[in-house]
């Protein structure tokens, strides 16, 4: 009965939430409105380079790619361009608040290739065996069940697509001028390649978007 009782102990642990404190502002329907007016900040396209991330994709016209974690729906104008009316954007999320902002942002700007996605923590609920890409920005830090999360974003990739994911540093100051990072990132960037190359992917680039503040990590499938 011991030996039973640390294998759910050690359950629990394995798989139990790990991004309690970057989800903290998500809780609430007022935390998930102050998030959304700095996701729709206006200094966002140049403090975060959206063009260069999507260039390093190497998308094409024609390709399917998601958008995990969309928000608000920053990078979907971005990605519908490059694939344009013969591609397809899958932006996902797993607030329904988000989404729907989202939504309003594809039919102001007559996003027609996009469509949306309701996830969950621990499944985006992509289409399986369907996608040339994954984009990952500013998301990684809140999956709670990275491990799920990866193996269901693998299945959803086409033998060559890739996940991309952007990513602040786990270095004081990467957040702004305080510690935040240190607090609100689990992982800086040498340990999330390894958890994600322990599930499934390869790396194939690694490169400073914002140097001493963002990376993106550029993975195939092994």
């Amino acid at each position: 009965m011991k030996q039973l009782t640390c294998l759910f102990l050690f359950a629990g642990l394995a798989f139990g939430q790990v991004a309690e404190k970057a989800n903290e502002g998500y809780k609430t329907k007022e935390g998930r409105e102050s998030v959304a007016k700095n996701l729709d900040n206006p200094d966002r396209d140049q403090r975060q380079r959206p063009r260069e991330i999507v260039d390093a994709m190497g998308l094409k016209p024609g390709d399917a790619v998601a958008d995990v974690g969309t928000g608000t729906g920053f990078m979907l104008p971005y990605l519908s361009h490059v694939v344009g009316d013969r591609g397809q954007v899958f932006g996902e999320d797993i607030q329904n608040d988000f989404l729907d902002k989202a939504r309003t942002k594809a039919q102001l700007q007559r996003l027609s290739n996009v469509k949306f996605i309701l996830g969950t923590d621990r499944d985006p609920k992509l289409p399986a065996d369907t996608l040339e890409g994954v984009l990952v920005l500013d998301v990684y830090h809140h999956f709670d069940y990275p491990e799920a999360m990866l193996g269901h974003i693998r299945d959803s990739l086409l033998s060559d697509g890739k996940l991309v994911i952007v990513e602040y540093f786990k270095r004081r100051g990467a957040m702004g001028g305080t510690d935040r990072a240190l607090e609100h990132i689990r992982l800086d960037q040498d340990d999330l390649i390894k958890e994600v190359e322990e599930n499934g992917f390869r790396l194939i680039f690694k490169h400073d978007v914002v140097p001493a503040s963002q990376y993106i990590a550029i993975f195939g499938k092994k």
